[in-house]
């Protein structure tokens, strides 16, 4: 069988599916002919190997309880990616199956923390963070990424430090490669905040959800760095952002320290959760095992789009600023030099470019006066967002 989805220019109409990104932006309170460059998934059909899956596993057509435990061939398909694509081996027994990796986080701060308790985060940063830990009766701090005139964020340590001791913080969430800046920390970055961290005590969730996209310099696990960070630290991944099946419910964490996976998984138990979807277990093995020719071209065409839109924005967006894309596939760009009133930007971008992007307003006060921009689109839906931008500020 050979890989058959790897034309990445067609437009595939998502409409009328129960699309999240497309069916929705009424309700959501957007106009109806938005288009929507917002919410970080693909409009990319998947490998077909995943497909092929898929596929036969509805074609059974009973449901039931199915068995998704050891000996399934799942956890070989990850141990595999692992090894193939980021030299890191895993162990069976450090690993746990949660629904998704916003799921493991509120697991992880109800495990390692009390209620009241302060959780760090960097801001301008995914939005869930701060509502899962306040959600969860905890109490938010952040300790925000500070821009450089070259427009490369970087960690502030001695505000990083000086936070944790002021508020006894009990728990970091780290996000790297880091969205939305795009920032892939460096492995002299995350030994001193993980230093940081074991100094005062504070426990490390590491996302690493788009750790799979890495365009400038290499990833690191942060958990790896240092044999002892591994008593610390919790890992998540998914092949949700991969290989576009967020809709499939399926995470991979991983937990080295016996006494931390046991706290982990007594709030998981705790939910009632103990049979993961069948389906995404299903697409996560046939990713993991056969979907490496998929991702290396989507990975290869995101880049290209990113490049594009470095050139879109320098040539025909003067006064906007594109922060580099070391990471992930979502564009961040700064729109402070040419509409510093964040909430008329948000209006100009909505009303009259007709476009859904992410409002840097939603990742915190550090990120007023940015959008976000999902680029893992066909080539010709980023080049129309791009030019409605165009259009809306400067015809």
């Amino acid at each position: 069988m050979t890989e058959r989805n790897l034309d990445f220019d067609t437009v595939v109409n998502r409409k009328n599916t129960g699309c999240l990104k497309y069916d929705f932006a009424v309700k959501r309170g957007y106009p109806a002919d938005v288009l929507p460059l917002w919410v970080a998934d693909m409009d990319f059909k998947t490998s077909s190997y995943i497909e092929d899956a898929l596929k036969a596993l509805a074609s059974h057509n009973i449901y039931g309880y199915t068995n998704t435990q050891p000996g399934d061939g799942f956890f070989d398909a990850v141990a595999g990616w692992m090894k193939r694509h980021h030299d890191w081996t895993v162990y069976e027994e450090n690993h746990v199956k949660t629904p998704s990796v916003c799921v493991a986080i509120g697991l992880a701060v109800r495990a390692l923390t009390s209620p009241g308790d302060a959780v760090i985060i960097q801001k301008p940063v995914y939005y869930p963070f701060e509502s899962i830990i306040r959600n969860n009766g905890r109490r938010p701090v952040s300790s925000d990424l500070c821009l450089d005139p070259e427009g490369r964020y970087y960690i502030d340590f001695e505000n990083f430090e000086e936070k944790i001791k002021e508020n006894r913080v009990k728990l970091f969430i780290l996000c790297n490669p880091h969205n939305p800046v795009g920032r892939v920390w460096s492995p002299e970055e995350l030994i001193r905040i993980g230093e940081i961290c074991k100094k005062h005590g504070v426990y490390v969730f590491s996302d690493e959800i788009h750790f799979d996209f890495v365009f400038n310099g290499t990833h690191s696990i942060f958990e790896e760095l240092k044999e002892d960070f591994k008593e610390f630290t919790v890992t998540a991944t998914s092949p949700s952002k991969t290989f576009n099946l967020a809709g499939l419910q399926q995470a991979n964490i991983f937990i080295s320290d016996r006494t931390m996976r046991r706290r982990f998984k007594a709030e998981l138990e705790a939910t009632g959760f103990d049979e993961p979807n069948v389906f995404g277990i299903t697409a996560a093995r046939a990713a993991y095992k056969s979907g490496d020719e998929w991702y290396e071209g989507a990975k290869k065409y995101i880049e290209k789009n990113i490049d594009f839109a470095d050139r879109f924005t320098a040539e025909k967006l003067p006064g906007v600023k594109k922060i580099k894309t070391e990471g992930t596939y979502l564009i961040w760009l700064d729109f402070n030099g040419i509409c510093p009133d964040p909430k008329k930007l948000d209006d100009i971008i909505v009303n009259k470019a007709k476009l859904w992007l992410d409002s840097g307003r939603i990742f915190g006060k550090a990120g007023e006066g940015f959008q976000r921009i999902n680029a893992a689109c066909p080539r010709s839906v980023l080049n129309e967002a791009l030019e409605r931008i165009r259009h809306s500020f400067y015809d």
